[in-house]
C-alpha cells in the first residue's frame, strides 16, 4: 500500500479507501454490523487506512460501524465524514439514493457533529465534508466561518466538499478550490467518465490551492473491474438495477478497449486505479468493497505496475472518441457552466 499526505496538513491516507455506503445502505447488497467490522479489519490488516462514511448512510449507521470496528485503534485510522442532511426530522420514506432536505444552519450544523463524533466514538474528525454541495453551500461565508471554528475548537482537523449526487457538479467542484480552498474534494471520476472531474483538477492546479481529491465510483459503478458481460443481471434493490440495459451494453463494448491495460500481476480493476494514481492531486480512491476477494484486489493496486506514459496516453485517446461507442450525451447534475452564475476575474477562465 502507498499512502499521500494533503497539501499542509498532517493527514496520511492510505490510496485506496474504503467508503462506507456499501456497508450501511443496503445499495450494494445486505450486511450486518459485525460483517461491516469484519471486513474494515481485513481492510486495515491490507493497509488501508482511510474511511470515509456520511452522517446520512443507514441513518447513522456507517458512522456507528465505524465506531465499533476501531475506537480501540483510533490512531491507526482516519476518519471522511460528510453532513447536510436532515435525517432526524425526515419522516418519510428512505428510497435508494432519493434525497432528503438540507439543512445548513449553524445550529443543524454543530447538532449534526456532535451527533457524528458521539457515533464514531472520537473527539476528532479528520475530515469533515458538505454533503452533496450546491453552489449555494459553497458560497456561504457563514457556513464556512463555522467550519474553520470547528477547526479552531479542536473538533475537526480539515473540510472539503462532496459532490453528488450523479456525476457533475463542475462549478461547485472549481469553486471548492477556487474560492474555499478546501482540504479535500470527493468527485466522481474513472477513466469512462473523466468529465467533469478532470475541469476541477485543472481548477485547483490554476489556483494552487492546497486541495487533494477522493474519488468516489473509480470504477465506474463496476464497469471498470471488467467482470460484467451483456447478460449480467444484478439483484433487485441493486442501484445498477435500475440503469437501463443500454448502460450494460454500451459499457461492456467501452471495456473491451481497455483490455490492453491487463497484465500480469495488474488486474483491470487495478489498472482504473493506477490510471486514478497517475494523478498526484488524487489522495485516495474509494472503490465500493463489498467482499474479502475485493478488499485484497484493490489494497494491492497501488503494488502493482503503475500505467506508462503509453497507456495514459491511449486512454485519453479512447475517452476522446468515447471508446468507439456511440450514444446520448451524458447528463449532468449541479452547476456546469459559469454562464449561469456571476462571473467574476477569478471564475471567468473556465
Amino acid at each position: 500500500m502507498k499512502y499521500r499526505t494533503y497539501p499542509k496538513t498532517d493527514i496520511t491516507v492510505s490510496v485506496v479507501g474504503f467508503g462506507l455506503w456499501t456497508t450501511s445502505t443496503g445499495w450494494w447488497g445486505t450486511f450486518t454490523d459485525d460483517d461491516a467490522v469484519g471486513l474494515m479489519h481485513e481492510a486495515l490488516d491490507a493497509g488501508i487506512t482511510l474511511y470515509d462514511a456520511a452522517d446520512t448512510y443507514g441513518n447513522g449507521r456507517s458512522e456507528e460501524q465505524l465506531g465499533k470496528a476501531f475506537a480501540d485503534r483510533r490512531d491507526r485510522v482516519v476518519y471522511s465524514t460528510k453532513f447536510g442532511y436532515d435525517f432526524y426530522t425526515y419522516a418519510g420514506e428512505r428510497k435508494g439514493q432519493q434525497e432528503i432536505p438540507h439543512d445548513f444552519s449553524p445550529a443543524f450544523v454543530r447538532y449534526a457533529l456532535e451527533q457524528s463524533l458521539r457515533r464514531l466514538q472520537t473527539d476528532v474528525i479528520d475530515i469533515y465534508s458538505i454533503h452533496n454541495a450546491h453552489l449555494t453551500e459553497i458560497e456561504n461565508d457563514e457556513l464556512f466561518a463555522l467550519l474553520e471554528s470547528f477547526k479552531t475548537e479542536g473538533k475537526i482537523k480539515s473540510y472539503g466538499t462532496a459532490l453528488g449526487p450523479a456525476i457533475g457538479w463542475l462549478v461547485e467542484g472549481c469553486e471548492s478550490s477556487r474560492r474555499r480552498n478546501v482540504t479535500n474534494v470527493q468527485m466522481i471520476y474513472n477513466a469512462l467518465e473523466q468529465f467533469p472531474g478532470n475541469e476541477m483538477i485543472r481548477a485547483a492546479n490554476e489556483a494552487n490551492a492546497d486541495t487533494g481529491f477522493q474519488i468516489r465510483v473509480p470504477h465506474s459503478s463496476g464497469m471498470l473491474e471488467g467482470k460484467y458481460t451483456v447478460d449480467t443481471v444484478f439483484p433487485a434493490g441493486d442501484h445498477r438495477n435500475h440503469r437501463p440495459k443500454q448502460w450494460l451494453i454500451n459499457g461492456v463494448k467501452k471495456i473491451e478497449t481497455l483490455r490492453f491495460l491487463e497484465e500480469p500481476g495488474r488486474t483491470l480493476g487495478q489498472a482504473a486505479i493506477q490510471w486514478l494514481l497517475a494523478e498526484p492531486r488524487v489522495m485516495s480512491v474509494l472503490p465500493n468493497i463489498y467482499d474479502r476477494e475485493q478488499v485484497l484486489e484493490f489494497a494491492a493496486a497501488s503494488d502493482t505496475p503503475p500505467l506508462s506514459s503509453a497507456e495514459l496516453a491511449r486512454v485519453s485517446e479512447l475517452f476522446a472518441e468515447n471508446f468507439g461507442v456511440t450514444e446520448e450525451p451524458g447528463r449532468y447534475k449541479g452547476t456546469m457552466s459559469y454562464d449561469d452564475v456571476a462571473k467574476t476575474p477569478e471564475t471567468a477562465s473556465v
